[in-house]
């Protein structure tokens, strides 16, 4: 059986599919943010969802990525997961040293 990981490390070798790749990074990025400020609240997608009122579909389209959140729903995630929300604005690397 072919596992998604190797699979990926052969397709990052494709100029076209680490492009996309790189592009969707910020995407990726958030999505683990937000499952990893859930799972060390120690909560279930549904816990939180029941905190920030609302429910647990929209929990795991804001962890999957599908959506872009506004700063509102991202405030009410962080309450709800007892953390604070902090963006930064940080200047592009060249390509080389990503």
């Amino acid at each position: 059986m072919t596992r998604v990981r190797d699979l990926h490390a052969e397709w990052m070798q494709d100029p076209a599919y680490r492009a996309a790749y790189d592009e969707l990074e910020p995407e990726f990025a958030l999505a683990q943010a937000l499952i990893v400020a859930r799972v060390k609240a120690g909560l279930t997608q549904e816990e939180l969802a029941q905190r920030m009122q609302t429910t647990q579909s929209a929990v795991a389209r804001l962890e999957g990525g599908r959506v872009h959140p506004s700063i509102r729903t991202l405030a009410r995630f962080a309450k709800a997961t007892g953390t604070h929300l902090k963006i930064t604005f940080e200047p592009d690397m060249p390509r080389q040293w990503k």
